[in-house]
């Protein structure tokens, strides 16, 4: 496992123009660790009492002199770093406690799995201040609906994690000193999968998303037949029909 902390406490965990580009650049090279080995699962965290409180207040101040094409140029970068959190090739696991406000609530939204603490408060905060989530805006529609995005997006209201795990931003919920917990227990699960079947099945999911199933059956059959034929397909299922652990479990 791999573990990436918003260190930036202070300002709680507030986005700036450097956090997006380490964000970034920590996505496209999560492949290997430390020590050189492939890593299998990730968890987001966020240092001191907050998750991540959205933007930066020093960097919203520079925003306002922007020219149309500075916004454009500076929007796309944070739209790269939500492509390639999202487009992780192993599972992401968000570990939220405090606030997950704009921004913040993106983040939860590119998470394969999010964890939450009892108290944890989420909200797509940006009308208020007479702007939109836009960046984010595909990956909240996409894991809460386009109902839920409609009233949240609309009145902008902070919102608490039960109602996050009501709209499927977040999947668990628990009390705050047992979030290590629980996620360790997510973690020991994903580590009985097959990592090459992880990241297809990632694959998979943005594929058949919105497609009609007629459409998908070229796609869809395909896929499993090129697993099926793999080397981890293989050992899984010559590991469950012998009894045995497959070859990726410890």
């Amino acid at each position: 496992m791999v573990r990436v902390t918003l260190n930036r406490p202070d300002v709680r965990n507030a986005f700036n123009e450097q956090v997006v580009a380490e964000l970034t650049g920590w996505a496209e090279n999560i492949t290997q660790t430390t020590a050189g080995e492939r890593a299998r699962v990730a968890v987001l965290a966020g240092a001191g009492k907050t998750f991540c409180a959205g933007a930066d207040l020093g960097w919203m101040s520079t925003m306002i002199d922007y020219s149309f094409d500075d916004n454009v140029r500076d929007a796309a970068a944070m739209a790269a770093m939500f492509d390639a959190l999202d487009t992780l090739p192993i599972p992401l696991i968000g570990r939220v406690h405090g606030a997950a406000l704009g921004g913040g609530s993106g983040l939860a939204a590119v998470c394969d799995i999010v964890v939450a603490s009892d108290d944890a408060t989420f909200g797509f905060t940006e009308a208020k201040l007479g702007i939109l989530p836009a960046v984010i805006s595909p990956y909240v529609v996409q894991k809460i609906g386009v109902s839920a995005a409609r009233e949240l997006f609309l009145t902008a209201a902070r919102f608490p994690a039960v109602r996050a795990r009501e709209i499927g931003l977040v999947h668990a919920v628990v009390p705050e000193r047992e979030l290590d917990a629980a996620i360790d227990g997510y973690v020991r699960e994903l580590l009985t999968s097959a990592p090459g079947a992880m990241t297809g099945a990632k694959h998979l999911i943005a594929a058949v998303a919105n497609g009609i199933p007629a459409d998908l059956v070229d796609v869809t059959s395909e896929t499993i037949a090129r697993h099926r034929v793999a080397h981890e397909g293989q050992d899984g299922m010559r590991a469950f029909l012998e009894k045995r652990k497959p070859g990726w479990v410890e």
